[in-house]
């Protein structure tokens, strides 16, 4: 039976620095999917290492389907072996010694359950991560694709109340990552089951979480459904680290609703999306995705001369260094042809919807 999960003001502090965890709440509701992303160091590890009881919690409650797991103000703190959770490490962690099939069914050996009952179990979930034709074969003679298919289906086989994947993609090949990745999410949600994933890939976390949450420097910053996080980024930090890479600064001059019109400098304006309250004369920083430049379509007010200073050709994209208002930008063009050369000037047009304006705080620290 899935489960809800409830994390409350979440806190972790190891013996010295900053929290690891900094009152980290949020929600995961039964059959839903949430993805914590981040850099290296953001505490999204150890906020699920806490979820799963392999760390202790300085502060805040996790409750798992309505029961308090961890709540060190109250005392209580269940070990992991009794919150009825599967878990996927990054590492395969499959008994090198074992097949397949001994490998998927050893959880259910230490459970009251027949050995007919146990084998249904076990031919269920090798077809879930499809493995049906392999389960007599020696673990190791599996790529490592498959072995982390092995991985899930033992820990997805006595149906856990919830799944924890910390990073379970990150040691397959670009090729196997991709195809896995896509495969992951239509397995947990044949399952049903409720999951918390942990990765730092962007796409992999868009492909397979119904919210994704971003944490950084042990907070969570937002959270929220894919599209709103990549159309809709709560801070300058959310639109960087989720590829809204180019950065310009400029003064806000005037506001009409959700939108402005920012001075960029020498007289020359732009009008951009206002994600934060902000008011005329506040100094901004502007996000934009590479994706997002238009480069020699000039189209209404947001149409600037810029020279290309590089170009890099991708096959199915090119990439190209710009020169705007003086600073270095990155655009991409998709198509399988080069169009436009290096040295030029051309006009490029920023739309304004794709211009998201943040209060400037100094510059930002990048992980």
């Amino acid at each position: 039976m899935t489960a809800t999960l409830e994390v409350t003001e979440l806190r972790k502090q190891f013996a010295i620095g900053r929290p690891a965890i900094d009152g980290v709440s949020f929600m995961v509701p039964a059959g839903e999917i949430v993805v914590l992303l981040g850099p290296s160091g953001c505490g999204k590890t150890t906020t699920l290492r806490c979820v799963a009881g392999l760390e202790h919690p300085t502060g805040g409650e996790i409750s798992i389907s309505g029961r308090v797991v961890s709540s060190p103000g109250r005392g209580i703190l269940v070990p992991p072996r009794s919150r009825d959770l599967g878990m996927v490490f990054q590492s395969y962690a499959v008994w090198p010694h074992m097949t397949v099939r001994q490998n998927v069914v050893y959880p259910l050996k230490h459970r009251p359950i027949g050995r007919a009952e146990a084998n249904r179990m076990v031919e269920e979930a090798l077809a879930l991560v499809g493995l049906s034709e392999y389960a007599d074969r020696p673990v190791v003679a599996l790529s490592g694709g498959q072995m982390q298919r092995v991985a899930l289906a033992r820990s997805i086989v006595y149906r856990p109340q919830l799944l924890l994947l910390d990073e379970p993609l990150s040691n397959l090949d670009a090729k196997l990552r991709l195809r896995l990745r896509d495969d992951l999410r239509v397995i947990l949600k044949q399952t049903g089951m409720t999951a918390l994933y942990v990765t730092h890939d962007q796409a992999e976390a868009v492909v397979l979480g119904d919210r994704i949450g971003v944490m950084r420097d042990g907070r969570l910053l937002q959270m929220d459904k894919p599209d709103t996080i990549y159309n809709r980024p709560a801070d300058l930090f959310v639109a960087n680290f989720t590829g809204a890479t180019n950065e310009l600064a400029g003064t806000l001059v005037a506001c009409n609703g959700g939108y402005g019109v920012v001075d960029f400098g020498d007289g020359r304006q732009g009008e951009v999306a206002l994600l934060h309250a902000l008011g005329p004369d506040d100094k901004v920083r502007v996000a934009l995705r590479p994706e997002n430049i238009a480069i020699g379509r000039p189209d209404g007010a947001n149409t600037f001369a810029a020279k290309v200073l590089d170009r890099r050709y991708q096959g199915t994209q090119t990439a190209y260094s710009i020169e705007l208002f003086g600073k270095r930008l990155e655009a991409i063009e998709l198509g399988t042809a080069a169009r436009h050369q290096v040295g030029v000037e051309a006009p490029v047009s920023l739309p304004r919807e794709c211009l998201w304006a943040y209060r400037d705080r100094g510059p930002l620290s990048h992980d």
